[in-house]
């Protein structure tokens, strides 16, 4: 079948077949399909969807277009393998580098592939590419060796894993076939199937600083991906979590960066983000069968973060891919910082009561420090710190947020933003639910 064939059959709301897809994802990877018919697909996938076999049959054809790791000559327990990974959302990044070491260091096995920031979410991978001599795109042996050293490992896309994904990637970003359920699923899945876990959580958030607006979408995009997970033989937990506000305090590659550092070494921890890494790292351990509930799991989990054990996995790791051995000590040290930091104030007192969160990701990316397109470069410097959080009382010495820019005019056009997309009320508003609002277990 040539894939015009494929792509007029998809067009037209038929079923494709596992091996008809799995010749158009070959055909994408050795370029015998165009990327004008890539983008015909991918439109025809958003229009008409995927039923679950074929969406089992794209994430397995994007998986199997690459390496796929295999773990048996390292010196690890593969039945403790299991990965984490996030569908997105404004500061929600961070929260891979805080539970990868954390389960590390509580004897789970973390290959983690993840990525680069797109539109108003930022990625795992700045945060690291901020890090001086970082390799977030090591070869699969290198990746392997400090998954069975230091427990865990964070890199971004590499020539040898999942490679039709980035290609299919691309055009979808240019195409407004993103927010395909479909498409999101095999982009997701297929990169956390190469590199062979025996589990897998996966937070799905939703609201104004995720990508799927309602919790609706992010249960479709949930489903979707369980039972991708199950077809593929891998257990799976799915965490729904509301993303309706800035996760955290920090916003921008490097200032996340020192966030990172200051919870692992409990310099500071803010409630939501603590509950999220203890929520998602406690669904890891049971996956690896080292704990038997996710209540016993939890308390492991405090404990290895209390005890400093998670931040010395974390220097490791940075450790392990190239980055500076003391940068848990002197993270400041080694990272660059912006031109201007400078806090903005409320126009009136109040209480913080809602937040547009994808307005406040936008407002990093004018600062220079997201991206439009996948080849963008960023300013890993700037960002927001000290974002206050719903329900704090803003006044004249409690800002918004410290806004760290480049030069003034960036500043004040940030700052303008950053006031139009917090609302302050007089009176304190109702609390935010839970971040964990669902779970989704499903098993081969």
């Amino acid at each position: 079948m040539q894939p015009q064939d494929l792509i007029r059959k998809k067009r037209d709301g038929q079923t494709l077949d596992s091996a008809e897809i799995t010749a158009f994802v070959h055909g994408i990877v050795e370029g015998s399909v165009s990327q004008g018919q890539i983008g015909a697909f991918t439109m025809a996938v958003y229009l008409n969807g995927m039923n679950a076999a074929e969406r089992i049959a794209l994430t397995l054809a994007m998986r199997d277009s690459g390496n796929v790791l295999d773990w048996s000559a390292m010196p690890i327990d593969p039945s403790r393998i299991v990965d984490k990974h996030s569908s997105g959302g404004v500061g929600d990044e961070k929260i891979t580098l805080l539970v990868v070491p954390l389960a590390a260091a509580c004897g789970v096995y973390v290959p983690n592939l993840s990525g680069w920031g797109l539109d108003y979410c930022g990625g795992e991978i700045d945060m690291l590419d901020s890090v001086p001599g970082y390799n977030g795109a090591p070869p699969p042996e290198t990746f392997m060796r400090a998954v069975a050293d230091t427990g865990g490992a964070i890199i971004g896309p590499t020539p040898d894993l999942a490679p039709a994904d980035a290609k299919i990637f691309k055009v979808r970003d240019v195409t407004a076939t993103v927010e395909s359920v479909a498409l999101i699923t095999g982009s997701i899945m297929s990169k956390k199937l190469a590199s062979a876990p025996r589990g897998l959580v996966i937070t799905v958030g939703s609201g104004s600083g995720a990508y799927m607006a309602t919790a609706d979408d992010a249960r479709k995009l949930a489903q979707s991906m369980s039972e991708v997970a199950a077809g593929a033989g891998v257990a799976s937990v799915m965490l729904l979590t509301d993303l309706d506000a800035v996760l955290g305090t920090a916003v921008g590659a490097a200032v996340e960066m020192v966030e990172t550092v200051d919870f692992l070494t409990g310099r500071h921890g803010d409630a939501r983000v603590t509950d999220l890494v203890l929520s998602v790292t406690a669904e890891m351990i049971v996956l690896a069968g080292l704990a038997d509930n996710v209540g016993a799991a939890r308390h492991f989990a405090e404990k290895r973060l209390a005890d400093g054990t998670a931040a010395e996995h974390f220097a490791r790791m940075i450790s392990a891919l190239g980055g500076p051995a003391d940068f848990v000590a002197r993270p400041t040290h080694h990272l660059k910082s912006a031109a201007i930091m400078r806090p903005v104030f409320a126009d009136e007192a109040g209480f913080a009561a809602r937040m547009n969160a994808k307005e406040i990701g936008l407002t990093l990316v004018a600062l220079g420090g997201g991206r439009k397109r996948p080849e963008d470069p960023i300013d890993h410097a700037v960002g927001l710190t000290d974002f206050c959080q719903i329900g704090d009382q803003l006044s004249d010495d409690k800002p918004i947020c410290m806004i760290h820019a480049r030069d003034e005019a960036e500043w004040e056009r940030a700052a303008a933003r950053v006031r139009a997309a917090v609302d302050v009320a007089a009176a304190p508003p109702a609390p935010l639910p839970p971040i964990v609002i669902d779970r989704i277990e499903r098993r081969p």
